[in-house]
């Protein structure tokens, strides 16, 4: 017999998520590139995804899950969408980067003002934290002031002078939530209760002169899905007017995900005329790739280099084929019927979450708009911050771990939203309160 014939070839050995964790923990900090990935708040070893198609992400270990996070929620066509992947691929072939200005980036801008009337120009970066960053520097720059508000429970981004808490007493002053952030960074980082208006006028009538700006998320996303009443926006609204300070939304995650509208038409419904001054996007208006965006009146936004005071660069911002993957998706999303179908579907889910948690008998509560939702093991949806704490939390992770098992995949902390994609089809949403019915039989 020949000796010097080639060997077979073997197949290439998987590597399980357990040793990819701990591989991944010897080059990057915590074995993750963002906190929340590590699966801290629930215990347990993060999957690592290999691959995603439609409503799914398949793990190193070749196990499916259906998809509830959808990249924490810019997939709201789902994974692979042709359009998107298509139009992608073309800008791809053309040119990854170019430091110059591009016609498509144009053609995106226009497409988030034509959908969003609180806008007239735009300026694209490439993260949501960017986007809030620059959104708070331009209005200090537009009114001469320094101080902000935001909310207890709000995440903007990891910029310094957001990462803050509340202070000890009403209307306080924070301080830092992060080492490396010094506390005079902070000084003029206002915190208030999500939902509490005599806070909000309490902070307007002693400091109401020097406050810039208050930016908040209008429906929270980070701290599960908390809803800002129509009475706060309305009295926030009229104290920005009355003291001349700027209201900005946070529709990061938001924006386009819970209406073509994004949150600010849901509040326009019940506030006939309602706008905020300045609007905070990313996710959806990236489709997937680094991307986002803020936007406010033309007299506003030429504060901005090079034609104002105010500046603000990106190497990568506009980045053509990121503009691309976001404009093909902002396209697919506008077409009629989409966010009927979207909202039918979410609403499908947390129904028969609501129904399984019933018939175990437990105590659980649900809210969600277009394709985004939160759920709570407790009696009543929270309103701030404080009330989602309050919430059963050991039953949350118990109730993670026992879904993931089935294969749904839910976001690892009780404080993340949810999201729902069009490619989600009745089957997979029948398949996810089956596994919950069975999930919560256990408790």
């Amino acid at each position: 017999m020949p000796t010097n014939l080639p060997c077979p070839l073997e197949a290439p050995a998987v590597s399980t998520n357990a040793e990819l964790f701990e591989r991944a923990q010897r080059a990057i900090p915590g074995g993750v590139n963002s906190p929340v990935r590590a699966f801290k708040a629930v215990g347990g070893t993060p999957r690592f995804i290999a691959r995603a198609q439609g409503p799914y992400m398949w793990d190193a270990e070749g196990k499916r899950y259906i998809d509830y996070i959808g990249s924490w929620g810019p997939m709201i066509l789902g994974h692979g969408h042709p359009a998107v992947l298509d139009a992608v691929l073309k800008a791809a072939h053309d040119g990854f980067s170019f430091g110059a200005p591009t016609e498509r980036e144009v053609e995106l801008a226009e497409e988030i003002i034509r959908h969003v009337p609180s806008i007239e120009q735009v300026r694209l970066v490439s993260s949501g934290t960017e986007a809030a960053m620059s959104a708070i520097r331009l209005a200090r720059g537009a009114t001469g002031r320094s101080k902000l508000i935001k909310f207890n429970g709000c995440y903007h981004g990891h910029a310094d002078a957001l990462l803050v808490k509340a202070g000890s007493g009403l209307a306080t002053f924070g301080h830092p939530t992060s080492a490396g952030v010094p506390p005079e960074v902070v000084q003029h980082t206002l915190v208030l209760e999500y939902n509490d208006i005599a806070q909000l006028e309490e902070a307007f009538q002693t400091q109401g002169d020097e406050i810039a700006c208050v930016m908040i998320e209008p429906i929270a996303g980070n701290m599960n899905f908390v809803r800002a009443s129509v009475p706060f926006v309305k009295r926030l609204r009229e104290l920005c007017d009355q003291y001349g300070a700027l209201l900005v939304f946070d529709e990061v995650m938001t924006g386009f995900r819970v209406a073509l509208g994004s949150a600010q038409s849901l509040y326009a419904q019940a506030l006939p005329g309602f706008q905020p001054d300045i609007s905070v996007f990313g996710k959806v208006i990236g489709g997937g790739m680094p991307l986002a965006a803020f936007g406010s009146s033309r007299k506003v936004m030429q504060q901005l280099a090079p034609l104002g005071p105010v500046y603000q660069a990106g190497t990568l911002s506009g980045n053509p084929v990121a503009t691309a993957c976001g404009l093909a998706t902002l396209r697919e999303i506008a077409k009629p019927g989409f966010y009927e179908s979207l909202s039918a579907r979410t609403q499908a889910l947390v129904q028969g979450l609501d129904a399984a948690a019933a018939s175990a008998g437990l105590p659980f509560c649900t809210d969600s708009q277009g394709g985004m939702f939160g759920f709570f093991f407790g009696k009543d949806l929270p309103q701030n911050y404080p009330a989602v704490l309050a919430t059963d939390q050991a039953r949350f992770n118990r109730f993670f771990h026992a879904m993931l098992d089935q294969g749904v995949y839910f976001a690892p902390a009780l404080y993340e939203a949810g999201f729902v994609s069009a490619a989600h089809s009745d089957e997979d949403i029948a398949a996810t309160v089956a596994a919950a019915a069975a999930a919560l039989r256990q408790e």
